[in-house]
């Protein structure tokens, strides 16, 4: 069986605790549970990061990807919560969870979904720096070609 990815776009934190626990409960075929959680790092003097998106349009590209990764690899579970509005330095953004029978799948998926989150979902990021300046984030060569080594596998 296939599993039904979650997939939530919030501004609230998440707790990955209770994360992890609602997605392993009752579950004794899990044998791996891979998780990844990125944070907002202070760069350059970064006041905070802004992260806009368009409701439905973003979920529905993140779903598309965690079903393309349950579809890869034998997942019991999958959960992705991305985080939008003014996040400053130390805050979570991003958190995957992948639970499978075996470490392998887990975490090969949970590297693989924040490869192509990073580079396929939509979302818009403005730097706000704490002398005032502001900048979009423009996309990283490097984030490309980490998403372009899942594609010739």
């Amino acid at each position: 069986m296939t599993a039904r990815p979650t997939i939530r776009v919030q501004e609230a934190p998440f707790d990955l605790a209770a994360e992890s626990a609602a997605l392993t409960a009752g579950r004794e075929d899990v044998g791996g549970l891979a998780s990844f959680v990125g944070l907002c790092r202070a760069d350059d003097g970064l006041a905070a990061l802004v992260l806009e998106h368009y409701p439905g349009m973003t979920e529905r590209a993140i779903a598309g990807i965690a079903e393309q990764a349950c579809a890869r690899w034998p997942l019991t579970g999958c959960t992705v919560v991305h985080r939008v509005g003014r996040l400053p330095p130390g805050e979570p953004i991003v958190l995957v969870l992948t639970a499978s029978s075996h470490r392998a799948a887990a975490l090969e998926s949970c590297a693989f979904l924040i490869d192509w989150l990073k580079t396929r979902a939509p979302f818009w990021k403005r730097e706000e720096f704490a002398d005032g300046r502001e900048r979009w984030v423009e996309a990283k060569a490097e984030d490309d070609r980490a998403a372009a080594r899942w594609e010739a596998a």
